[in-house]
């Protein structure tokens, strides 16, 4: 029940996210969330056990110390991004908020022509 819920939250706050879209290129198993192609995310809906998603370095590591929910990124590089196992210890708005910040990093990356959004103010409490 608890992957379900935080696949759930997932899916609908990146669903809100301007100029996101989805592919699947490790196949039907994996949904990858992108925004002007470079990704963002990873949902795996057939087991709804977790999600990888882009983090700064130093967030990930504190992320990482705080949560045990939260661990170096599955099979991607330990540095750059987290997993978040849905264990039903992680709260709604903190799932919200690392989908949203996963998605800024990545946003701010892009050429500003390209950017659907400000990183700098978009999703800033």
């Amino acid at each position: 029940m608890a992957g379900d819920k935080m696949q759930d939250w997932v899916q609908a706050r990146a669903d809100e996210l301007p100029g996101v879209t989805v592919d699947q290129p490790f196949g039907p198993e994996v949904d990858v969330f992108r925004v002007r192609g470079l990704m963002f995310m990873a949902l795996s809906p057939s087991t709804a056990t977790s999600v990888t998603l882009k983090s700064a370095p130093a967030d990930a590591e504190a992320l990482r110390a705080t949560f045990p929910a939260i661990i170096p990124g599955y099979h991607m590089n330990k540095r750059h991004w987290i997993t978040l196992l849905a264990d039903g210890s992680l709260e709604h708005g903190l799932v919200e908020e690392l989908v949203t910040e996963a998605y800024r990093l990545v946003v701010a990356k892009l050429p500003r022509a390209q950017r659907p959004v400000d990183p700098e103010v978009f999703g800033r409490v």
